[in-house]
């Protein structure tokens, strides 16, 4: 079968060959990249130990990118955070996507009803990112929000939407995992097994804190139009507040009739 290529599964430098390829923005990309919620100010050996980039090239990127207003200069730590540039270019997708307009009343009653903390994501890479999240469940400490994210194989919403690609993307997304971080794959790969066979036999994706062990979830596939982003829904909650079966017995269903509501919605039923 011949590989495919997934946005955001490929690596630079492999497409050093590629004359359409700009090796300069990549890196760019890749400077914007290193900065996370858990690391919002990185200096250039910072960025740089991230990208694996030489510090004279992060030197000129950081630079660059802060004139342009998507870096800002912190002068006192003399060290970088996004700016208000990355932000906007965040909000024409989210206006964009007009299923989130669609969603947000189903997840609203979807929290309302199960006291769940419910999440609408789609893949980056190889994590989920939220594009909408309705936060009932005032344990989670996680703090789900718009744009937070998490890994694919550890977690039921992820494995859900792998699970809602054809089978050629499947195998395309699994194997960059294994390439990008064979430790992390093997200790993941029996949870993907577990939820292939209960998806197969029972339509949900569950997690007993696989990702954070005191956070349990469920989670579904959204069918989308053809040529739309996969997309997948979950309900989280608490480990302590997920008695024996909750959420197989009363949430499942719930989430299940808010996919179809939403598949419905879009004309997609």
């Amino acid at each position: 079968m011949t590989a495919i290529t997934l946005p955001g599964l490929v690596d630079p430098h492999d497409l050093l060959a590629d004359r359409q390829f700009s090796m300069n923005l990549a890196r760019g990309m890749e400077v914007l990249r290193a900065f996370t919620a858990a690391t919002p100010v990185l200096g250039n050996r910072e960025i740089s130990d991230r990208t694996g980039l030489p510090k004279p090239t992060i030197s000129r990127l950081t630079y660059t990118l802060t004139l342009l207003g998507y870096l800002a200069r912190d002068s006192s730590l003399q060290k970088y955070r996004l700016g208000p540039g990355v932000l906007s270019l965040s909000q024409p997708l989210l206006a964009s996507m007009h299923v989130r307009q669609l969603a947000k009343p189903i997840i609203e009653k979807l929290a309302r009803h199960t006291g769940c903390t419910v999440n609408v994501g789609m893949r980056d890479r190889v994590n989920v990112v939220y594009v909408d999240s309705v936060r009932a469940d005032a344990a989670n400490q996680h703090l789900p929000d718009i744009g937070s994210s998490r890994p694919l194989l550890p977690s039921a919403i992820g494995r859900a939407l792998i699970l809602a690609c054809p089978q050629a993307e499947r195998t395309a997304i699994l194997n960059y995992i294994k390439v990008q971080d064979r430790v992390q794959f093997d200790a993941w790969l029996a949870m993907w097994e577990t939820d292939v066979k209960r998806f197969s036999a029972e339509g949900f994706c569950l997690s007993r804190g696989d990702w954070q062990k005191d956070i349990h979830a469920v989670a579904v596939p959204i069918r989308q139009p053809a040529g739309e982003p996969p997309l997948a829904i979950n309900c989280t909650i608490a480990a302590y507040r997920a008695t024996k079966d909750k959420l197989v017995r009363e949430v499942v269903p719930l989430l299940k009739d808010a996919a179809r509501q939403l598949e419905t919605a879009q004309a997609l039923r």
